[in-house]
C-alpha cells in the first residue's frame, strides 16, 4: 500500500488549522507534519494528541536545535520544514502545501500515487480558486496553450490581461514528492536536487488543489498589505506579459489601482477576479470552468478532532 502525507507551515485561528489537518486525514492521510509558525496553545495539544498527527512548535529553542537562526522570510521557513521533513519521513510520498489549499480526489490518493511510473520521483497537482460567493464554487484551471491568454481576456476584461490565468494566487500549483531521493531541497512550488533545478513536468488530473486563497473581500483585503509586503503580490515579480508589451506584475498593478482609484478600485478590481461579481461567473459557467467542491470542513473536523471547536 502506498503511504503518503503533508506537511504544512501553519499559523492563524485554531479552527483554521484543525479543518485543514481533518480534511486531509479524511482524504486518507497517512501523516500530517505540523509546524507552528507561531505559539497556540489549543491548537498544539489538540494536534498532538492525534496518532497521525506530528505537530512542532518553532520557538526560538526550536531554531536554536536546529542550529540556525529563524530566517526572516516566511517562504524559506516553509521550505526548510519541508525539506527537513522529507529527510526524515517514513513515508511513499511527501507534498507540501499551504493552510489554505485544500486536497481533492474522488479517487484515493494512495491509488493514484501508487501509479506514478516508477521513474516518476515528482508529480504536479494543478491548482483550481475559490470563488468568492460562499457556495464551495471554484474556478478552474486553464492550461497552458495558443488560447489561454485570450480566454482570460474574455472572463475578466479589465484585468484579465495583468494576471496570469486569472488567478489571484499561484497557477503552479504543487508537488507531490516521492521521498528516498538524496540531496533534494523543497522550494514553495519546485523541487532542487544537488542544488540543480529539478524539472516536474509530470501531473495528476485526477488530484486537485482547492485553493481558498480569497473566499471573500474581508479576507482579501485582511491579507493585502501583507502579501504586497513580503508574500505572493511582493516587488520583483515577473510581469504576466513582457514589459515591452505593456506587462505589469501583480504588485505594481495593485499599486497603479491603489494610486488612481483607491479602495473602491481595489474592491472594483476584487470583484472581478474572485468571480463575486455575477457577470464574471456567468462567463466562467459559459466556458465549462466552474466546479462545485463543497468541502464539508466542519464535518470532518467534528469527526477527527470531537469537541475541539
Amino acid at each position: 500500500m502506498t503511504t503518503w502525507g503533508i506537511v504544512s507551515m501553519v499559523r492563524g485561528p485554531t479552527e483554521n488549522v484543525l479543518r485543514f489537518v481533518a480534511h486531509h486525514l479524511d482524504l486518507g492521510a497517512d501523516f500530517m507534519y505540523i509546524y507552528m509558525d507561531e505559539p497556540n496553545r489549543l491548537t498544539f495539544r489538540t494536534l498532538r494528541m492525534h496518532p497521525k498527527v506530528r505537530v512542532r512548535v518553532c520557538d526560538d529553542a526550536f531554531w536554536e536545535n536546529r542550529g540556525r537562526a529563524r530566517p526572516e522570510k516566511h517562504q524559506v521557513r516553509q521550505t526548510v520544514h519541508a525539506t527537513f521533513a522529507y529527510r526524515n519521513t517514513p513515508l511513499d510520498w511527501l507534498a507540501h502545501i499551504d493552510v489554505d489549499e485544500f486536497l481533492w480526489s474522488p479517487t484515493p490518493i494512495a491509488d493514484v500515487l501508487g501509479n506514478v511510473p516508477p521513474n516518476i520521483n515528482a508529480a504536479r497537482v494543478r491548482p483550481m480558486e475559490a470563488l468568492a460567493t460562499g457556495d464551495d464554487l471554484y474556478k478552474a484551471h486553464i492550461p497552458q496553450g495558443p488560447n489561454r491568454e485570450a480566454l482570460v481576456e474574455a472572463i475578466y476584461p479589465t484585468y484579465g490581461a495583468f494576471v496570469l490565468g486569472g488567478f489571484l494566487s499561484h497557477v503552479q500549483g504543487k508537488l507531490f514528492v516521492r521521498t528516498g531521493l538524496k540531496y533534494l531541497n523543497f522550494r514553495i512550488h519546485n523541487l532542487f536536487q544537488n542544488k540543480k533545478l529539478l524539472p516536474c513536468k509530470y501531473e495528476l488530473p485526477e488530484v486537485e488543489l482547492c485553493h481558498r486563497h480569497a473566499p471573500d473581500w474581508d479576507h482579501w483585503i485582511g491579507h493585502y498589505q501583507f502579501r504586497m509586503d513580503r508574500g505572493s503580490y511582493q516587488a520583483g515579480m515577473a510581469p504576466n506579459v513582457p514589459r515591452e508589451q505593456g506587462g505589469l506584475n501583480k504588485n505594481e498593478l495593485l499599486n497603479w489601482i491603489e494610486d488612481e482609484q483607491g479602495m473602491e478600485g481595489l474592491r472594483a478590481f476584487f470583484d472581478e477576479m474572485s468571480g463575486a461579481d455575477p457577470e464574471v461567473r456567468a462567463r466562467l459557467d459559459q466556458h465549462g470552468l466552474l466546479r462545485h467542491r463543497p468541502l464539508d470542513l466542519d464535518e470532518k473536523l467534528a469527526k477527527h478532532f470531537p469537541g475541539s471547536c
